[in-house]
């Protein structure tokens, strides 16, 4: 079957529209990820949500995004990014209403679930859509920049503008506000993206994102069976088989469709490129690091020290006010820098900048802020490029499974953050608290449970909000470990891709 014919070069106004479109997008998408961190207190008061309600409610959005995100690639390759970019909008809105109004905690859940179905049509569209827009390298490294930048700021101010929406509206506000941005997303998208190629020999591979989903379930399943106060080990075991044998089905799905001469979901030979594999580990460990920072650090301050959810959102943006400028720069000094000086260096700052928040986090929240803002300063200048280093490494018939690998490393980031990191601190909570005699026995299964159940009593809210703390701490410790073995991993990896090298392998060879 014949293929359309590519879109002519954009004009270079139409060119930075198409910029601001998918931004916006993008803003949506990294909004939804961690505007619950500030409402979640209200939410689990409000709709009578358990711990690991409250944390499915932030799972199920990452979780399902991840599951789709490869087959939604092969899916614009196939029908068109504009389009599948016009449909994830659609299904982005119509989640919004539902997860605004939702009654109880199962619909709430179900509606972030179809969110997901939404953003994962979106998101991969978005980075293939700049790709075909912007045909001059330097010009492309400087937009993805700003496309790495908006989706730090929009996952950095979620807690803020969720915020500030609660101190005026009902917690589903931080749903609707989505909806108006949808609509004037619709309007412009079909004014100014490209058709670009459809390739219909491309084929969606329904069965690649069943065993995708059914190996990152089982994987969440396993993690918070592992890290739960009272495990049961027979749901741990089926929830770790799950995992095993959904990765092993994939892969070896992959690996047969390529022998078939069909595009496989996600083809592993592109892992051998090095500076692609770099871009993989730098967007899921920063996202890694921002979202656990940002879910502890939120529900520690407003649990333990009263913040309001607008002080506690504002006392974590200290991380975009250090991201955003070190992320454009990134972008746009990456010929002159290299990868390596940006990734690997970037890491080095965020090191630092943990280290600083960690031994000040319950003393001084002056210096707290201080590490926040080096830790989202190192963060910037690794998001920056880490998205060039993976779509600029592959071919561009697979701009669309590149962009699906660079958004999954992100979401996965996410998702292991809050299953892993949010599981923890509830483990470590509930295994170091000592509650005075004659307090709620429900008060000793989380700090949000201590603080429902209190009553104001200060011996009950102390040693609650100490042994909350020391879970805070044990989290920051291991948010700084991974940072600085994401330094050493992509500082061997992108070794040979220091300043005045070419960021891409495949276009300097071809």
């Amino acid at each position: 079957m014949t293929t359309p014919a590519a879109s002519a070069p954009l004009a270079p106004s139409r060119r930075w529209l198409l910029l601001v479109t998918v931004s916006t997008g993008v803003l949506l998408i990294t909004l939804d990820n961690t505007i619950l961190y500030t409402a979640l207190p209200t939410l689990t008061a409000e709709l009578g949500a358990s711990a690991s309600e409250s944390l499915w409610v932030i799972n199920a959005y990452p979780l399902v995004m991840c599951g789709l995100l490869l087959g939604a690639g092969t899916l614009g390759d196939r029908y068109g990014h504009r389009r599948l970019f016009l449909i994830g909008l659609v299904l982005f809105g119509t989640a919004s209403l539902v997860a605004a109004f939702a009654p109880d905690i199962a619909v709430l859940i179900a509606a972030r679930a179809l969110l997901a179905v939404g953003a994962a049509c979106m998101m991969p569209a978005t980075l293939a859509l700049i790709r075909i827009g912007f045909d001059d390298v330097r010009q492309r490294n400087v937009a993805i920049g700003v496309w790495g930048s908006i989706s730090l700021v929009g996952a950095a101010l979620g807690p803020i503008i969720g915020g500030l929406l609660l101190e005026h509206f009902w917690w589903g506000s931080v749903f609707l506000i989505n909806v108006p941005v949808v609509l004037a997303a619709l309007v412009l998208t079909p004014w100014v993206a490209p058709r670009g190629r459809a390739d219909r020999s491309t084929r969606w591979d329904a069965l690649s994102s069943v065993y995708a989903m059914a190996t990152l379930a089982g994987a969440v399943f396993a993690i918070k069976q592992a890290t739960g106060p009272d495990p049961s080990w027979p749901v741990l075991a089926l929830s770790a088989a799950v995992a095993a044998a959904g990765g092993w089905a994939f892969t070896h799905r992959q690996r047969r469709l390529k022998e078939q001469l069909r595009a496989p979901v996600l083809d592993f030979a592109v892992f051998r490129n090095r500076a692609f594999s770099a871009g993989v580990i730098a967007a899921a460990c920063s996202m890694f690091v921002i979202g656990g920072v940002q879910l502890v650090t939120t529900q520690r301050f407003q649990l333990v020290e009263g913040f309001t959810p607008l002080q506690s959102g504002l006392l974590v943006a200290a991380v975009a006010v250090g991201s955003l400028p070190a992320s454009l720069a990134g972008g746009a000094s990456l010929h002159r820098l290299g990868l390596r000086s940006l990734v690997s260096g970037g890491f080095v700052l965020a090191s630092a900048g943990m280290l600083v928040a960690a031994l000040s986090a319950t003393v001084s929240v002056p210096w707290l802020v201080a590490g926040l803002v080096l830790t989202g300063a190192g963060l910037g200048a690794t998001m920056s490029v880490a998205s060039t280093a993976i779509i600029g490494n592959v071919p561009s018939r697979q701009a669309g499974m590149a962009s699906s690998v660079e958004e999954v490393s992100y979401e996965f980031g996410n998702l292991l953050a809050v299953a892993l990191l949010g599981s923890l601190a509830t483990l470590i909570y509930t295994v170091t608290v000592q509650l005075p005699a004659g307090a709620p026995a429900g008060a000793a299964d989380s700090m949000s449970s201590a603080v429902a159940l209190a009553g104001g009593d200060p011996g009950v809210l102390a040693a609650a909000g100490a042994a909350y703390d020391t879970a805070f701490l044990w989290v920051l410790a291991i948010v700084t470990a991974v940072v600085a073995g994401a330094a050493g991993a992509t500082g061997w990896l992108l070794r040979r891709y220091g300043p005045g090298t070419s960021a891409s392998a495949y276009e300097a060879n071809h």
